[in-house]
């Protein structure tokens, strides 16, 4: 099969898809699940520490919002607000 049956803009992507039978088999690229998992593994992380930092001198109701935005961040959303304390059941 020619790579002229694949219009990639890569010369490397039509070499590695010359000898593929299907344009199914040389679907390459994008990024990972795993990648895409770890990116939003380091952006969770980031965020609660910004959260951590603001609770120290938020108020009550500063506080419910920060509780908020942390249910909305991240499915581990209640280990987290009980060990900080920020209570505010939903």
């Amino acid at each position: 099969m020619s790579s002229a049956a694949f219009p990639f803009k890569s010369s490397f992507q039509a070499r590695l898809c010359a000898d593929s039978e299907t344009e199914r088999e040389c679907d390459v690229g994008g990024i990972s699940e795993r990648h895409k998992e770890i990116k939003r593994r380091r952006h969770r992380r980031k965020k609660l520490s910004v959260f951590a930092r603001k609770l120290k001198k938020a108020t009550f109701s500063e506080k419910t919002v920060i509780a908020d935005k942390i249910r909305d961040l991240t499915p581990g959303c209640n280990k987290i607000i009980d060990n900080w304390q920020l209570g505010g059941d939903r």
